[in-house]
């Protein structure tokens, strides 16, 4: 019975390492303000660098990924499988769980794109890659970041599949793209009303937002 706890204990660990709110955190270390009064009010890093600058937008991104990879390297060894996919697969998930629905801010959060973005690299490094592929298509044929960042979140377990990912990391992609679409309900609004902004020549947008 102890033994069958410890999973659970990890996976609950990768849900607060997930939710520790790099952006908010961030934006009252260095400028005294609250992220979510501002801008859009979401925590990621796109709502930081329009108060702190673009440059506090690769920090904020950074931080959020490693929130997500690093349940997936650390946490399933301490379980004594290192190699259980299903284990390495449940803590990421966890992590980007917990980026959405932080307990620390009342169960809200932000889109889940950048710690998925950092569970994927863990977990499948060459589907990261082409999934990453995607989004740079999609953002240079749209300007839409939350466009390009949708495509991507859909391309992952296909592309997880196609180039012979485990069963467990093809789960993983199809939830994560349901949430991280489910995340950018209000991107979709602003684009049907016209008022979504485009990268390259105007104001920009970035994942992880």
């Amino acid at each position: 019975m102890a033994d069958a706890a410890v999973p659970a204990l990890l996976v609950l660990a990768a849900f607060a390492a997930g939710s520790v709110p790099w952006g908010l955190l961030v934006t009252r270390w260095v400028a005294g303000v609250d992220v979510r009064t501002v801008g859009s009010g979401n925590v990621g890093a796109t709502n930081v660098s329009r108060v702190l600058g673009r440059g506090w937008f690769f920090v904020v991104f950074a931080l959020d990924a490693a929130k997500g990879a690093a349940p997936v390297l650390l946490l399933p060894p301490l379980a004594g499988t290192p190699t259980a996919e299903w284990l390495r697969a449940a803590c990421g998930l966890s992590a980007v769980l917990g980026h959405v629905f932080s307990p620390f801010l009342g169960f809200k959060g932000g889109k889940g794109v950048a710690t998925a973005a950092g569970v994927i690299g863990a977990l499948a490094p060459v589907p990261a890659l082409g999934v990453l592929a995607v989004f740079l298509v999609t953002l240079f044929a749209v300007r839409f970041v939350s466009v390009a960042s949708m495509a991507a979140a859909v391309a992952l377990a296909p592309l997880a599949y196609l180039l012979g990912s485990s069963r467990e990391v093809v789960v993983f992609g199809v939830i994560a793209a349901a949430l991280v679409i489910s995340r950018h309900k209000s991107n979709l609004a602003r684009i049907a009303s016209g008022t979504e902004p485009r990268v390259f020549g105007e104001k920009k947008e970035m994942p992880g937002g």
